[in-house]
């Protein structure tokens, strides 16, 4: 029986679920620099504005994640923002890849972890959301929040 993975979660993207419905998620393994591992593992790490995109050569990139340098790297930093390779087989690359230029869909990152030893990122295959399904996401969240009041004060 295979051992249960041990997930850490490092980063997180709230603001994707509330900009976008996330239609699919992905795990792909994403090539880095031993210093940025080692900032990353500090927590020094910022999601936001960040997306993916399949390059010329067809390979998978993630774009505007901030892995700011390692405090002890001096010569070894990279550029915190340069574009990171993401890990995923041929053709689910191509699968996203027409699906993002088809349908108008977009690759977000949602999460950034540690799966035993390695750093995976969550992506989730989104669709945009208009202000008024914000608003209505909102609302949902709100009575569902004034319920659980509620039951509790009920108890």
């Amino acid at each position: 029986m295979p051992a249960k993975e041990d997930r850490k979660i490092i980063a997180e993207n709230r603001a994707a679920r509330h900009e976008y419905f996330v239609l699919e998620t992905y795990e792909a393994g994403i090539e880095l620099f031993g210093t940025e591992v080692k900032s990353i593992r500090g927590g020094k790490v910022n999601l936001k504005d960040s997306y993916a995109a399949v390059d010329k050569r067809g390979e998978l990139y993630v774009y505007g994640m901030h892995v700011s340098p390692y405090e002890y790297g001096n010569i070894y930093n990279k550029d915190p923002l340069r574009p990171k390779k993401l890990l995923l087989h041929r053709r689910e690359i191509l699968k996203l890849f027409g699906q993002v230029s088809r349908e108008g869909l977009t690759l977000i990152p949602l999460s950034l972890y540690f799966s035993g030893s390695r750093v995976k990122v969550q992506l989730g295959l989104c669709k945009g959301k208009k202000l008024y399904d914000k608003r209505e996401s909102d609302a949902k969240r709100d009575a569902a929040r004034d319920m659980e009041r509620r039951m509790k004060g009920a108890d």
